[in-house]
């Protein structure tokens, strides 16, 4: 970073900059879960079944993935700050079409729209954070990060619930537009530029192609990418069936929850994500990062076992037994998600946007097809979830294992020396 460039650490306090961050990250979670209590409602104003509802999430993700290949590019050719910016600003206008919207087909524009902005704060975020730190500071900043984010799968279905109280649906929307104006004020007011002019890489397409392919076929990349992406992917498929697994398979002292009781479901699984995200913050420096995924995909393990054990035992799922595997599974992701996110990043110092993008493409594409293929398909069987759930750890834990045996010398961090780093890895 050149004298010229104002250093983050110093323009701005680390604890601002993960609120900040962390807010940024937020918004994308709340386009999808502040709507899980309105589905029936939507629904029934746009002449929508559950199925053609689902359909709200699987169009913003898909649309979220395509775009997530443009977001790390465009940052390390104009900056992050602008294109935070922008991203803001277009999530603002989708926001508004969605709440004026008056029948499914606009809807869905309009959540398209939403969906190709979203990923600013969360991928070029990241490229943010290494921007600015180095090593174990890093994994305490990206877990700061990761803690505050957490915070909005929780508490958005439950605004859903209190804003469908006093109002119709399309109030949801405009809670959305608020929230991005809000950020949209804080990032022009308190986010320096934390990728300097002079290493700024100008986007050509031939070249972005190249790069794009180069970390693709990385087996390194896959292999990381893939263990981050099917770890996550067994939590997310609750969230995507959140809407059916919560109105239609629990229950609480035999009576079914309603359109309010989302936070039986939310709270217990973001509890556990913000205290692994706190443990691997206080980790970093004092367990390696082989260790700490490893505890991690335990945990995961032992909350798929017993989600397996209780669907097998139980005719009706009830709170909170029901919702206790998928607060462990959180826990678990938590400390795995920090050490393979840096170790992406470090592959690549001077394209930390591109590598932040592809994985969060990765990621992405599978959660549109849990979402809009998958979900659909088996929401409505608890068993059925819980087995599809295991088997996406499972195959996390193998490609991390692959990876492990492959990178033995990971750090905590996910740092690797430059000796280490595989063909391909500094494009």
């Amino acid at each position: 970073m050149s004298a010229a460039s104002p250093s983050p650490t110093t323009a701005l306090s680390l604890r601002r900059l993960a609120l900040l961050l962390g807010g940024l990250a937020m918004f994308g979670p709340f386009s999808i879960d502040t709507i899980f209590p309105a589905f029936p409602a939507m629904g029934a104003d746009l002449g929508a079944d559950k199925v053609a509802m689902q359909q709200t999430i699987s169009v913003y993700l898909i649309a979220y993935a395509l775009t997530s290949l443009l977001h790390g590019p465009l940052s390390d050719a104009f900056g992050r700050r602008k294109v935070i910016l922008g991203g803001l600003g277009v999530f603002t206008i989708g926001s508004i079409g969605c709440a004026l919207s008056p029948d499914l087909g606009t809807l869905l524009m309009f959540r398209a729209l939403q969906g190709l902005s979203a990923g600013v704060g969360f991928i070029v975020g990241r490229a943010v954070i290494r921007d600015v730190l180095q090593g174990d500071d890093a994994q305490r900043l990206m877990s700061q990060v990761s803690m505050i984010f957490g915070i909005a799968p929780a508490i958005a279905p439950v605004i859903g619930g209190w804003i469908l109280g006093w109002s119709r649906w399309p109030m949801i929307f405009w809670f959305l537009v608020a929230f991005s104006a809000v950020l949209l004020v804080a990032v022009w007011a308190g986010l320096p530029e934390t990728h300097p002019a002079e290493s700024r890489l100008p986007i050509r397409p031939a070249r972005l192609v190249r790069d794009y392919t180069a970390i693709l076929v990385n087996p390194r990349f896959q292999r990381l990418a893939a263990a981050a992406a099917f770890n996550f992917g067994a939590l997310f498929l609750y969230i995507a069936s959140a809407p059916a697994f919560v109105l239609d398979l629990l229950h609480f002292r035999g009576q079914p929850l309603d359109e309010g009781d989302f936070g039986w479901f939310f709270i217990p699984m973001i509890g556990g994500m913000i205290i692994g995200a706190w443990l691997s913050g206080r980790a970093a420096g004092r367990i390696s990062g082989n260790r700490l995924v490893a505890i991690g995909f335990s945990v995961s393990a032992v909350a798929m076992a017993f989600n397996v054990g209780y669907n097998l035992l139980v005719d009706v799922l009830e709170v909170p037994w029901a919702v206790i595997p998928m607060s462990m599974n959180a826990f678990g992701i938590a400390l795995v998600f920090p050490i393979i996110t840096l170790a992406i990043l470090d592959m690549y110092p001077r394209q930390r946007g591109s590598a932040s993008s592809l994985q969060a493409f990765t990621t992405l594409v599978m959660n549109a097809m849990l979402a809009g293929v998958l979900s659909p398909l088996i929401s409505g069987n608890g068993l059925w979830l819980a087995l599809t759930a295991t088997a996406f750890v499972a195959i996390g834990w193998l490609f991390w294992r692959w990876e492990a045996g492959a990178s033995p010398s990971l750090e905590a961090t996910g740092q690797v020396t430059e000796a280490e780093r595989v063909p391909g890895g500094s494009l």
